[in-house]
């Protein structure tokens, strides 16, 4: 299902780009009441410029719909797979036993300080 949204979203973007290269601008509008010849097109003088800007609006709305689509199916994915696919393993924490006191120094009796200890 997520590959299919994936199809339509990049479809959907490259049609976008494709039709707003194809719309007029707004000063192009000036030229057809000037008998440009806008007013002979399959669409009418102002005809393909409704078309184009309704089916642009469609298009801006299918590609919203597949973007909160991806964004539902990538947050709620079961697993988290790493960079190869494969799912992460992460250690379970090692329980931290208390340390057992050092055991106290004891007196040497080479050592100079050893002799100091009264006994």
């Amino acid at each position: 299902m997520e590959t299919l949204i994936w199809i339509v979203h990049v479809l959907t973007a490259l049609s976008i780009i494709g039709l707003v290269l194809l719309q007029h601008g707004k000063g192009a509008d000036a030229g057809a009441a000037f008998g440009s010849g806008a007013s002979g097109s399959l669409f009418g003088a102002s005809g393909s410029a409704n078309f184009l800007s309704r089916t642009t609006a469609v298009l801006a709305a299918v590609f919203f719909l597949t973007s909160l689509g991806l964004t539902y199916f990538s947050s709620h994915k079961a697993e988290n797979l790493g960079v190869m696919g494969t799912s992460k393993e992460i250690p379970a924490p090692a329980e931290k036993t208390p340390a057992a006191p050092a055991p106290a120094a004891l007196p040497v009796e080479g050592n100079s300080k050893a002799k100091e200890i009264p006994k």
